[in-house]
Order: structure tokens, then sequence, then C-alpha cells
């Protein structure tokens, strides 16, 4: 790009460059912003009409409630303006850490109402070149706004980081209750596999594909029912879908005789006592990520019907299929599954379930669900399964939750320094990138107008 003054010509510097770059940003965020909350602010008026006639009130009943939604749009339109910041959560306790940051549970001063606050270091992003992933996160989470996935009421930034504010829900995650059980029996495997189908797919239906279904990334609510997370990979494992990642074995490639050579019970021992620390760590593991997302030749939805087929593997049998010593052999057995996915003969498990986990854990070409959804939900595997009404009975595991803030089924972490403020001596040598972080504040309607409405299922005392 050149500027031109008279007849000379100049080549325009970096700085200038990212200075208009961060202009014609902002004016576009600020128009489209607009053209967003006016679509949203009318789809939130038809909602209100709608449920009033679904309800059959009067014209003085509608009247009155098309009064108080005006007042409720006029707060949310003050509420927007006022910038949200650290100062108004209290921090209660660390119950989440990745390779970029954190996740406390939090409760905001003015309502009292208990989040989960996701804390995301901005240096560690752009030196990871996580920004994009991070961004992807902020924009699924703001566009699906459902039954299956994770809400998310506000996001925000200082100098040092990213908040992502989000619904905190008690039940813990998939891996935590796994690591209790030695296995699930079938009955649990299919509530869970039925409803991380339904999550999946909502998903899908927006256009997205998560690439990161695994145990961690299955939350489950106050009632036990399944919610997805993760969007953006705080744990860091976008790098580990790069192949040369796992390829850089050393030149004795690493042996797993040992655990070969376990039986079920020693092997279900063994992974348990190494997976939280992958879990926590910034290597992660392929256990779970389908051969065809390391491949160079791209991929697309169905990636992540395979990793539910390892996870619904793991549910019954109490590991992966593809578990091993170290991530490099993982990812070599995940590359030769034609060969290395068995299932152990002493531990037995139906026909129906050993069908549906091959059906999954296949070619993308011959995998389930490349026709639709509809091919998964008619598999003899979920026979019985009430597809529609699933999130309204009662979960397979029951969920113990004391209070609004109970953290029992979460691991322990020590405090850290993440929150502690820059000294103005120490401006961190990455602001001049800050603008990449343009536009990521947003503020859900809910949040802002549900004032010390706390649901009833989270009010202290037992469910």
């Amino acid at each position: 790009m050149t500027m031109t003054a008279g007849n000379a010509t100049f080549p325009m510097s970096n700085h200038t460059r990212e200075r208009v770059t961060v202009a014609k940003l902002t004016l576009e965020t600020f128009y489209s912003n607009l053209i967003l909350q006016h679509e949203e602010r009318e789809t939130r008026q038809k909602k209100l009409e709608i449920v009033m006639n679904e309800e059959g009130l009067g014209d003085d009943e509608k009247k009155l409630r098309r009064s108080q939604h005006a007042r409720k749009e006029t707060e949310f339109l003050r509420l927007k303006r006022t910038r949200l910041g650290l100062e108004d959560f209290e921090s209660l306790k660390v119950i989440g850490r990745g390779a970029f940051g954190e996740v406390r549970l939090v409760q905001k001063k003015d309502t009292g109402h208990i989040y989960a606050m996701k804390i995301l270091r901005k240096a560690d992003m752009l030196e990871k070149e996580q920004v994009a992933h991070i961004r992807a996160e902020r924009d699924v989470l703001v566009e699906a706004d459902g039954a299956w996935v994770v809400k998310m009421f506000y996001s925000f930034q200082d100098k040092r980081n990213l908040y992502l504010i989000m619904e905190f829900l008690p039940g813990g995650d998939m891996m935590t209750l796994l690591m209790k059980k030695d296995t699930l029996t079938e009955e649990e495997t299919q509530f869970y596999i039925a409803e991380t189908v339904l999550a999946i797919d909502a998903i899908h239906q927006l256009g997205f594909i998560h690439r990161d279904i695994k145990p961690d990334n299955l939350l489950l609510d106050a009632k036990g029912h399944v919610k997805l997370s993760d969007f953006g990979l705080c744990t860091g494992l976008k790098k580990a879908h790069r192949t040369e990642f796992y390829r850089n074995l050393t030149h004795n490639p690493p042996s797993d005789f040992t655990f070969q050579n376990m039986n079920s019970k020693r092997k279900a021992e063994t992974w348990k006592k190494n997976r939280r620390q992958l879990a926590y760590s910034t290597v992660g593991t392929p256990d779970y990520i389908a051969p065809e997302v390391f491949m160079q030749t791209g991929y697309n939805k169905l990636c992540d019907w395979w990793s539910l087929g390892v996870i619904m593997y793991e549910m019954l049998i109490g590991y992966p299929p593809f578990c091993s010593e170290t991530p490099q052999e993982t990812y070599r057995k995940v590359m030769n599954w034609k060969e290395t996915l068995v299932f152990p003969p002493e531990v037995p498990i139906s026909e129906k379930a050993k069908a549906l986990i091959l059906r999954f854990c296949t070619d993308a070409d011959n995998r389930i669900g490349s026709a639709s959804v509809e091919e998964i939900k008619t598999h003899p595997f979920f026979e019985c399964v009430d597809w529609g009404h699933i999130r309204e009975r009662p979960a397979a595991i029951t969920i113990e939750i004391k209070s609004i803030d109970d953290t029992s089924n979460f691991d322990d972490f020590p405090e850290s320094d993440i929150l502690q403020p820059v000294p103005n001596n120490a401006e961190p040598d990455y602001k001049s990138k800050d603008w990449v972080f343009l536009n990521y504040t947003y503020k859900r309607f809910e949040g802002l107008t549900q004032r010390g409405s706390i649901p009833s299922y989270m009010k202290s005392g037992k469910l």
C-alpha cells in the first residue's frame, strides 16, 4: 500500500497501515452493532407478541406487558452504556485452569448472581496465535443461545486479560464424573451420548464445528443435563491438532509395550492417574481427535461424531480406545485406528453399543451422521430414547447441589496472580497489538435485565 503526495508516491509505514486497519474496523463494528441491536430488539418484541397471543391475554394485560417490556429495553440500553469491569465481580474460587488462563467462580456484586468467569491472558494468546480461536469462541457463545450450549452473559477486557462471564454449571464436567466411576452402565451411557448428539447437532445447525469434543468440554447443569462448552480452547489444544506436534518422535520411538500388556482394569487405573495432568497441560492429548483433523486434506462437521464415539467407548470400557503412555503413541494409534480400535474381551458390552461405536469411529465417508442426524437418532442403541423431551426428564445420574455456589463437583486449585493489577511502569509490550481484541465486549439482554432473580433451583438449600 502506498500514499500519493503531488507526483511522488511513498510506501505506507506499518504503523500507519495498522492505524488505517483499526479505523476501518472501528467504523465497521460501530455500524454492524447498530444494525444488530435493532434486529435483536425487534426479535424480542415479536417474541413477546407471540407469547402474549399464546397465553390468550386481553388488551389491558397486553398493554401492561408491553409497558413492562419497554422499561426493560430502556434499562438494557442504559446498562449497556455502563462500563462493566472486574470491580463489578467478587472472585470466590478458582474452579479450572488451562494454558492461557483460568476459570473462577464469581459473584456479581449488584445482583448477587453467581457466574463462572473465564479469564484469558492477552499476551499468551498473541504469543501462541490463539486470537482467532478466542474470537470464534466469543462469537459462537453470542450466537448459540439455546439449551445445549453454556450461556455467556458478558464479555469485557482490560490491559492484561479478556473476560468471559458464563453461566455457572455446578454439576462439573464429564471428565470428573468418569474419573469418579469405573465405567457407566449402558443406560447411563445412552442418556449422556443422546444428549451430546442433540448438543452437537445444535451447533452444527448454526454452521459451527466444535472440533474438540471431549469429556472435559461436556458440562453438567444443576439437574445433571449436558451442555457444550469451550469453543476457543482455553487449554491450547488447537496446536495439538497439527500433525507435526505429535510426529516429534525421537530416534527411539516410545515403547507402549508395558501399557499394551496390561489388562483393562490396570489400563483404566493408569489412564485415570494421568488424565488430570493431561487435561491441564498445554500438550493435551489427541485421544478424541478424528484422524482426518490431523491430515492436510481437510475435514468437516463429521469429525465431531468420531470424538463422540471415542467418549462412548471410554464410558463403557473405562478408558479411551487409543490411550497410551505418550501423546505420540496415541497419535500413532489414532492414525492406525483400523488395527488399534479393539474391544477388550474381559469387558462385556452389548452388540448394539459396539456397533454404534464402530459407526462413529470409522472413515468420514462411511461415518454415521453423514446423511443427517436422524441416522444417529434411529440407531438401535438409542431405542426407547424420547428425543423430544430428554432434557425435561430426570438425568441418568442425579447431581447433589447444596447451594448456589457449591463447587464440590470441581477440583481444588491454588490461587494465582492473574487478577493482580498491572503496575504503571510495567506497561505490556503487546499494547500496540491490542486492536486485535476490538469489539470483544458483549452484554446479554437477560443478564442485564434479570436483576436479583436467582433461579429457584439454585437458591440455598437442597434441590
